[in-house]
């Protein structure tokens, strides 16, 4: 967070360059995870996949990534976003 807000005192180690990856979505990506580095320093990439698909809500399963983070102890700020695609909804 603090690239996107900057941060006075440590400007001169802080990059300001943002990190961007691009992803097609297509029919067969059903979920996204954005998450900050205090959830993905307790939390294996797979394992919040695997939850991001179990659960119906989408709050419902950021919730609990971040309450599994901070039971592991993650010493960093918990940041994170579930975002669910429901292609089959979609009508053209």
């Amino acid at each position: 967070m603090s690239r996107a807000f900057g941060n006075r005192l440590l400007k001169p180690f802080v990059v300001a360059e943002p990190e961007i990856q691009e992803e097609l979505i297509n029919g067969e990506l059903e979920s996204l995870v954005l998450a900050s580095d205090g959830l993905w320093d307790a939390v294996e990439n797979e394992e919040a996949v695997s939850l991001a698909k179990t659960e119906d809500v989408p709050e419902s399963a950021a919730r609990k990534l971040t309450e599994i983070a901070y039971s592991r102890g993650s010493a960093d700020n918990i940041t994170c976003i579930v975002v669910q695609f429901h292609h089959d909804k979609i009508t053209g």
